[in-house]
């Protein structure tokens, strides 16, 4: 009765906004389009869309076969590509979401000996999902999630694989570049830069600035790390950003990290799956690989940059 095809008529209906562009992206006529679901409504004795004008608006059947499209459709695709990539020879492939910006330097270190160690394993890392990982991951659309906030959800799991510390960067020439560690009401003069994220998902805003009642001169948002770097050295303003990555940066541009409070802030990199791939060896294998890449925080009482090793090293 209820078939793949009128799952993803309706989710392209959803998404075209039309029968034309439904039809166009299926490759099938619209008549027979509309043939297709009317038959369906018929077998299930109800509407699944209802004609506005030139225009359909979803029933509320049609919007609970559209959440049960945008369920399954995915699921379904990929155990098609997994069981094509079985009749190849081909192990499967790893898809890699990243939640966070600093995070894909981390990621390179961990990628390369991975690919060396599963030579039958694709892997393929997505940007694009910025703090909306979760539901990339209920949605099948990747099999890994790194961020450094994990969302616990019922069906998956956060594994902490990398621990780090979040400081601020200033120019070598700042005033505050030779200080041990930064208190809050010194930024009340500073500009601010950052990724453009939410101010409740910045640590430095979380943890440090708005529990102080404090906040920066100015708050600038860049997207690139290596122009946020730049205008960083030039005396533009200040960063947070994980005391590796700028351990990085250091041998490029004239920056230097500042702990942030006579404690610093602690931060952990974690690795998200669901539950019920646990199972799938090269996935696993991943989240191993990525734990033996890692360094631990160092407290506020140890030297803080003798035992942390230049990532390059690594």
């Amino acid at each position: 009765m209820l078939e793949r095809t009128h799952l993803a008529i309706v989710q392209e209906l959803e998404k075209q906004g039309s029968l034309t562009g439904a039809a166009n992206v299926l490759c099938v006529t619209q008549s027979a389009l509309s043939h297709s679901m009317k038959k369906l409504e018929q077998q299930v004795g109800t509407d699944i869309w209802l004609r506005e004008g030139r225009s359909l608006r979803l029933t509320q059947a049609g919007q609970y076969l559209l959440a049960v499209a945008n369920r399954i459709l995915p699921q379904l695709t990929l155990a098609e590509e997994r069981l094509r990539q079985f009749a190849q020879g081909e192990r499967g492939t790893l898809r890699i979401g990243m939640e966070c910006h600093p995070c894909y330097q981390w990621l390179l270190k961990v990628v390369s000996p991975y690919l060396a160690a599963w030579p039958d394993v694709e892997v393929d890392v997505k940007q694009k999902f910025q703090f909306g990982g979760i539901g990339a991951l209920f949605g099948y659309e990747i099999d890994l999630l790194v961020t450094p906030d994990p969302l616990h959800k019922p069906g998956l799991k956060f594994e902490p694989v990398f621990d780090y510390e979040q400081v601020l960067v200033v120019a070598r020439s700042h005033a505050l570049a030779g200080a041990k560690y930064v208190k809050p009401p010194q930024l009340t003069r500073e500009v601010l830069i950052t990724y453009p994220v939410a101010t409740d998902r910045l640590d430095i805003y979380n943890q440090f600035l708005l529990p102080a009642g404090v906040t920066p001169k100015r708050h600038k948002t860049i997207e690139n790390t290596d122009i946020m770097m730049q205008m960083v050295a030039s005396g533009r303003g200040v960063a947070a950003l994980p005391r590796w990555l700028v351990q990085e940066y250091a041998s490029k541009v004239d920056v230097v990290p500042v702990r942030l409070g006579r404690d610093g802030i602690a931060k952990q990199i974690f690795l998200g799956a669901r539950d019920t791939d646990g199972d799938i060896d090269y996935l696993r294998a991943f989240v191993d690989l990525a734990r033996q890449s890692s360094w631990t925080f160092q407290p506020a009482n140890q030297a803080a940059q003798s035992t942390i090793p230049d990532l390059r090293e690594l």
